[in-house]
C-alpha cells in the first residue's frame, strides 16, 4: 500500500439517468426519492456507497487489502471473525478490540474508506469514521416519477395458473423518471485518512469507482445512468484553506440557452466552474 493521503478534497459529481429509477423508496412502494416540497430528486448517500462497494469487489477480486466487509446478504459477526483470530493472543481487551479495528481497517477498502460500526457484543471491533463521506444527492431540476403497467406472460406455479383460470397474464407497474441529472457533493478528511489507512492508492481507485460503478450497475430500472462530470478541489494542506461550502458555491449547473421544454438529454444543462475565483491554496481538477 502506498503512503496515506496528505491533503484534504471536496468534489462535485453530476451523474443522470433517462427513464430509469436512480434510487427507490422501499417507503413509498419503490417509488424514486423525491423531496415532497420542491419535487427535486433525491438519492442517498449509502446509494452510491453500494455502486462504489459492488464496482471495487469487482475490480479487485475480493484480494487483500481490497476486500469488501458490507457485502451484499453477508453476515457481518462471519465477516469480522479473521480480526479475532489475527489477534487471538492478545489478552487485553481494550487493546484487543483496537488491534483488531486496526486489522479490519488494512484489509477491508470501505471500512478505512467509509468507516464502520462494529462494537457489537460478538466479534467487537470498535467503530471506525472513515475519511470519504457523501452528502445526499438532489437532482437540478424537478424531476416527474411516472408509472408504467407491464405484463407478465408466465406465472411460477401451475396453482397460480388456476387461479387465473388459466390465463398466465398478470398486470405489474414499474416507476421511473423520464431524465434527471443530479448533483452530489463528496467529502475526503486527512485526518480521518491517517487513523484509516486511506491511502493514495485507495484515492486513486476511489476516483475510477465514481467514473465507472454505473457502467457496472445496469439493470431494468437503471439501464441508462452515467457519470458526467466530477470537479474535485484539493487543498494544499491536511486541514484545508477554504470552507467548503465556498467552493461548491464555484460550480455553477443551469439549463442551456438552446434548451427547451423539459430537459432530457445532459446537453439541456451548461456546466460552469469559476476557476478564476478558486481562492490560494486549492487546486481545481475536473477528472472527467
Amino acid at each position: 500500500m502506498s503512503d496515506t493521503i496528505k491533503n484534504r478534497y471536496e468534489f462535485v459529481l453530476l451523474f443522470d439517468v433517462k427513464n430509469g429509477n436512480p434510487n427507490g423508496d422501499p417507503d413509498g412502494g419503490n417509488l424514486p426519492r423525491i423531496d415532497p416540497e420542491t419535487g427535486h430528486g433525491i438519492t442517498t448517500d449509502v446509494c452510491l456507497k453500494r455502486k462504489i462497494r459492488n464496482y471495487v469487489e469487482l475490480v479487485k477480486d475480493n484480494k487483500t487489502p481490497f476486500n469488501i466487509y458490507v457485502k451484499e446478504k453477508a453476515i457481518l459477526t462471519e465477516r469480522r471473525q479473521p480480526a479475532y483470530e489475527a489477534v487471538a493472543d492478545e489478552k487485553d481487551k481494550s487493546a484487543k478490540i483496537s488491534k483488531a479495528r486496526a486489522w479490519m481497517c488494512k484489509n477491508f477498502f470501505d471500512v478505512r474508506t467509509f468507516g464502520a460500526v462494529m462494537s457489537v457484543k460478538e466479534n467487537n471491533c470498535g467503530q471506525v469514521r472513515g475519511p470519504v463521506q457523501f452528502a445526499f444527492s438532489q437532482s437540478i431540476d424537478p424531476v416527474v416519477p411516472l408509472e408504467a403497467s407491464i405484463t407478465r406472460m408466465a406465472v411460477e406455479t401451475k396453482k397460480e395458473s388456476y387461479a387465473q383460470d388459466g390465463d398466465n397474464r398478470t398486470m405489474g407497474r414499474k416507476t421511473y423518471i423520464p431524465y434527471g441529472l443530479y448533483r452530489v457533493h463528496g467529502f475526503i478528511s486527512a485526518p480521518l485518512a491517517k487513523q484509516t489507512g486511506f491511502s493514495e492508492e485507495d484515492l486513486e481507485l476511489f476516483w475510477n469507482s465514481l467514473q465507472n460503478m454505473f457502467d457496472h450497475d445496469r439493470s431494468a430500472a437503471r439501464g441508462e445512468m452515467a457519470a458526467r462530470n466530477l470537479i474535485v478541489f484539493k487543498h494544499d494542506s491536511e486541514l484545508g484553506n477554504v470552507p467548503a461550502h465556498k467552493l461548491f458555491d464555484l460550480v455553477k449547473v443551469s439549463r442551456s440557452n438552446d434548451s427547451n421544454g423539459p430537459a432530457r438529454v445532459f446537453s439541456d444543462y451548461e456546466v460552469k466552474v469559476d476557476s478564476a475565483n478558486v481562492p490560494g491554496g486549492v487546486t481545481l481538477e475536473e477528472k472527467f
